[in-house]
């Protein structure tokens, strides 16, 4: 199901973000993830009779802050609803949320395009709400029994509602990678997607290119990875442009995205906001927020992930890829600017924290497990920087510490690593190199010069990759020019 040119998709991510606190949003249960099922429960959140909600003060200084930092509207007041359906893991029969007067409205999120430029996406609201429990489907040995874990229900959520602004599937992932950054690096979210802590609906129309009416939409429930939003977004707009190319009508419904199928599955015909009865919430009072309140959260905002993206590439001369892939984790962030301050060359600094820092990283949440200590790693760049070392030795040293815990002076001692400047012993496998390519030679000297490369990666390898490359380059040329 390819996408043609004469249809346009629009897409717009609704994303449920559990608030990082100790206590869930209403009462004093504890959150966390991984505790034996039904242990962290109360009258309050299991919505038994006469238990009544306490507002969690640490979950509106979250929300604000992922306010300021989308750049909403912040409203002084605002008021809580009771949203009502059924589903086995609402053990209340009802959500507390924020309907027709959320906390946060309006803002944007800037989001990096291939080319390097952004593009700003809207954000229609976001408003606090309660996480419903969880449904466990089979026993281990079938699948005819379900289960429910209520430990997740009544933990605070912040529904951030972007508007249907996104014209891509991989734009759509992008948003929700840079937008994760973003509630990670104020300290809103863990952002941890294999526990569903941060996952979202997708709404996708599609439409004739030119046409201003938005289509009929479908919604994707409850994904909880870029590569799965980004694959359910392209099945799904290729699927409506299929049914509208041969004449038919798109269905208003819900739907799950099944990666093993790798296909979306309907579940149910596409609920509506009067299907769910919203009232004001009668055991709550209005949240009422001061200038005061605002300005205190407001002070403690960190640097946000796009200023520092800005910053890396005008001021310190960063790809934006090498970039945004350093500002996806506040932790990785910080390591990066402190090895930075350590070095001088911040670029090769990038470059390596991408490479080879980066994938045997292990995040905690908003905390991060590293290799390498940073001294440690200043301390091998210190050996690249006085010539101690070649850039290809360099990587095996550094695989090296991380193996031993060594330092890089010790392995390099150790292991006789220095760079090899002895001239007469480069100009011999330079010789030896040439006398061994003789059908390389007679191109390189009939104007194949790309051939240089050739000679200088079988001469490095001769060497074990310690042959100093100035010394090589004017050995190199002085015999191949004879």
């Amino acid at each position: 199901m390819a996408m043609t040119p004469d249809y346009e998709p629009v897409i717009g991510l609704e994303v449920h973000a559990q608030l990082r606190t100790r206590s869930k949003a209403f009462c004093s249960c504890m959150v966390r993830f991984g505790d034996p099922p039904n242990t962290l429960v109360c009258p309050t959140c299991l919505g038994l009779p006469g238990a009544l909600p306490a507002l969690n003060r640490e979950v509106v200084t979250l929300a604000v802050r992922v306010g300021l930092a989308l750049g909403c509207t912040l409203r002084r007041r605002s008021r809580f609803a009771r949203k009502n359906y059924f589903y086995p893991d609402l053990p209340k029969g009802y959500q507390i949320t924020q309907f027709d007067e959320p906390l946060c409205e309006g803002g944007f999120l800037e989001v990096s395009q291939p080319d390097g430029s952004s593009r700003r996406i809207g954000i229609e609201r976001a408003h606090i709400e309660e996480d419903a429990g969880k449904n466990i489907h089979g026993d281990g040995a079938s699948h005819s029994v379900s289960r429910i874990d209520f430990n997740r229900a009544g933990i605070g959520l912040l529904e951030i509602v972007g508007r249907p602004d996104l014209r891509s599937a991989a734009e759509a992932a992008e948003y929700l990678r840079q937008l994760r950054a973003v509630l990670m690096a104020v300290g809103a979210n863990d952002g941890n997607l294999e526990s569903g802590s941060f996952r979202c609906d997708a709404n996708v129309s599609v439409r004739a290119r030119g046409d201003t009416r938005l289509g009929t939409r479908t919604e994707i429930k409850n994904i909880n990875s870029f590569r799965f939003v980004q694959r359910a977004i392209e099945w799904e707009i290729a699927a409506q442009v299929a049914t509208l190319t041969e004449g038919g009508a798109v269905a208003q419904v819900t739907k799950n995205w099944d990666d093993e199928a790798g296909r979306c599955h309907v579940l149910r015909t596409k609920d509506g906001s009067d299907d769910y009865r919203f009232f004001p919430e009668p055991d709550l009072p209005p949240l009422v927020i001061s200038e005061a309140f605002i300005a205190a959260v407001a002070s403690t905002l960190p640097t946000l992930p796009a200023a520092r993206r800005v910053s890396y590439v005008r001021e310190r001369g960063l790809t934006e890829g090498d970039a945004r892939l350093i500002t996806e984790h506040p932790s990785i962030a910080d390591w990066f600017e402190a090895l930075a301050a350590q070095t001088t060359d911040a670029k090769r600094a990038a470059n390596w924290v991408c490479n080879l820092v980066k994938p045997g990283v292990v995040t905690h949440g908003l905390n991060a497990t590293f290799p390498l200590a940073v001294p440690a790693l200043a301390g091998l760049f210190a050996r690249l920087d006085d010539g101690t070392l070649s850039s290809t030795i360099a990587k095996d040293v550094y695989a090296k510490m991380v193996a031993t815990g060594r330092s890089a002076d010790a392995i390099i001692e150790a292991e006789g690593l220095r760079v090899l400047r002895d001239e007469g012993a480069i100009e011999a496998m330079c010789r030896g190199v040439i006398e061994a390519s003789p059908r390389q030679l007679a191109a390189y000297r009939g104007g194949k010069l790309a051939l240089l490369g050739y000679f200088k990666g079988e001469v490095m390898r001769a060497s074990g990759g310690r042959a100093d490359p100035r010394t090589l380059d004017v050995i190199l040329g002085r015999l191949l020019a004879v």
